[in-house]
């Protein structure tokens, strides 16, 4: 196996239009982009007969592992555009004690913390730094909570754009400093994400950046599409029963539901999962929507939660989150940061998966869905972890051994039984 072909081969590409995901109006493909004229999310559209013409299970299964293997199914016309890190098929991590301990029969982790940059950003991002290559941008600027900004400083620096980035002041420090370390230009910022988000757009016209924010541009989904379509192809296409998802700005959870979407509608699937948005309850407006019966959701104030990816008061895509949710026959589900705290703990130790605090607030949601009877043991559910908990505060470890005294090894063994 030639295992660069995915990057080195031309395939048929299938893009026929974008249109809004709110009106349904139509646009040009391959001109660039922002929002539609009526301020909403622009989806691109294909040729899915086309599509199934052109490939085939078989086929796929051959190419190299990674993102770029499912390139019909993608935007980007020509392979010289491809920015690429080398974005691997991340792993399903079967989770035997979280099982064991639940008395449920199937939950698997997606391990995204295995992308380029260390979280799932690398997907959406390699995808839309790819399209602004293709487009011709040469100027990027974005607002982020920490691991889109990595990777946006990471795919940008890579094809030679300048990056500005703007977060929240108290976004982990290791995300801060990374993303200046891959190249972007960083500044914290004395406010929320949304905050951050109207310092881009003010700034869109005196500095001529093209706004990089979530959903701002049609791109990111076909991005975090792959997971969808690699979650289907790695489990033999019969997709699990329930999917738990952190949902922030919850591109995954839209870009996910449109892989189904044009799976089923190729006959390449015959079911779709239940898709639950996961959020804080520091920080719920999408779960708070759903449980009024609204379309769209209201900002939310004071957002407060350990996990910082999630911590998005307003989501453009809102009522696109909602629709995948509701359409899917799923829900919405909020979780306290204590909740949160204790599955990142629970994993790490007993299942030996260091989730980020997004991540394991997928278990806390699917402990407290089981619970509520919103979901039964016997479901087949896939937890997403979209990042590496490396990137985040960790307890503290002080214990110390001075090697010039005699160790009492039996205060050690006590120490551990008493930890376990």
């Amino acid at each position: 196996m030639d295992h660069s072909s995915n990057l080195t081969t031309e395939r048929p590409t299938f893009v026929t239009h974008l249109e809004c995901s709110a009106t349904g109006e139509r646009y040009e493909a391959d001109q660039l982009h922002g929002l539609s004229d009526a301020g909403k999310p622009l989806l691109v559209r294909y040729d899915l007969d086309g599509i199934s013409g052109a490939i085939d299970k078989e086929t796929l299964a051959a190419r190299p592992p990674d993102m770029w293997r499912y390139r019909e199914f993608l935007p980007v016309r020509s392979v010289e555009h491809i920015v690429s890190l080398g974005e691997v098929m991340t792993p399903l991590v079967s989770l035997p004690d979280t099982e064991a301990r639940l008395g449920a029969t199937s939950v698997i982790a997606k391990d995204e913390s295995r992308l380029p940059t260390a979280s799932f950003k690398a997907r959406g991002l390699g995808m839309a730094v790819t399209m602004a290559n293709e487009l011709g941008v040469k100027r990027l600027a974005m607002p982020t909570n920490g691991n889109a900004g990595a990777a946006l400083g990471a795919y940008g620096s890579r094809v030679g754009m300048e990056v500005y980035v703007f977060c929240p002041a108290d976004t982990p420090e290791v995300n801060v400093r990374e993303i200046a370390l891959q190249g972007a230009q960083v500044w914290r910022v004395n406010g929320l994400i949304n905050d951050c988000g109207k310092i881009v757009g003010a700034g869109k016209e005196e500095m001529g950046w093209f706004d990089f924010s979530t959903l701002k541009e049609p791109y990111r989904i076909e991005g975090k599409k792959t997971m969808g379509l690699e979650l289907a192809e790695q489990l033999d296409w019969d997709l699990p029963d329930v999917i738990f998802y952190p949902t922030g700005g919850g591109t995954g959870i839209i870009g996910m539901w449109k892989a189904f979407n044009e799976l089923e509608a190729m006959g390449w699937i015959s079911h779709k999962p239940r898709m639950v948005a996961v959020q804080a309850d520091g920080c719920a407006p999408i779960v708070k929507a759903y449980d009024d019966g609204a379309d769209h959701a209201e900002l939310w104030e004071n957002a407060s939660t350990v996990a910082a990816g999630i911590r998005v008061p307003a989501a453009i895509g809102d009522f696109l989150i909602l629709e995948a949710v509701r359409d899917s026959g799923g829900f919405a589900i909020a979780i306290s940061d204590d909740a949160i705290e204790q599955a990142q703990v629970t994993a790490a130790q007993r299942d030996g998966l260091l989730m980020s605090p997004e991540g394991a607030a997928t278990l806390a949601g699917y402990e407290k869905a089981l619970r509520e009877g919103l979901v039964d043991k016997k479901d087949r559910v896939v937890l997403f972890n979209c990042g590496h908990g490396l990137k985040y505060p960790m307890p503290a470890a002080d214990r110390a051994l001075d090697h010039t005294q005699s160790i009492d090894f039996a205060a050690l063994a006590a120490a551990a039984s008493t930890d376990a």
